[in-house]
């Protein structure tokens, strides 16, 4: 192992029906633009609200689009990529490749409403311990003084 998470990768078929605002997605990548070093893969950048990507549910930000109604994205321009979408038809196959986080081992993912970092009160408690033993400190010497 290199030490990292691993990521699992799973393949779906997605059909989509182009709605008011296309496909509801957009795109990065292509052997001109690539979004990851040596990668010349689309991926899926931006998920529009209430678009069809949307309100279908199963694309998601950082899916690896491989075909577009059959048609492989291996090798391409973004351009062409993006002609290709927009030239789809209403009707749209997409096999995209997820990537998914085990969840048994270590995960960067956090629950809903959970913060992300070091949780405040393990920064806030030694503080204030700190803080109300120096002012402490203070008042008892300077009597002294």
């Amino acid at each position: 192992m290199n030490g990292g998470v691993e990521c699992l990768l799973s393949e779906e078929v997605i059909n989509l029906t182009r709605g008011p605002s296309g496909l509801g997605f957009n795109i990065v990548g292509g052997i001109d633009q690539q979004h990851i070093a040596n990668d010349t893969g689309i991926y899926v950048s931006r998920i529009k609200e209430n678009g069809a990507a949307a309100l279908d549910g199963r694309l998601q930000e950082g899916d690896r689009i491989l075909t577009v109604n059959g048609k492989e994205l291996k090798n391409m321009l973004h351009q062409h990529a993006v002609d290709l979408f927009r030239n789809a038809g209403n009707n749209v196959s997409l096999k995209v490749q997820h990537r998914q986080v085990p969840q048994n081992g270590p995960s960067s993912h956090r629950g809903d409403g959970e913060a992300g970092g070091i949780p405040l009160a393990v920064i806030l408690v030694p503080g204030l311990a700190i803080t109300v033993a120096a002012i402490w400190a203070f008042f008892r010497y300077r009597q002294r003084l």
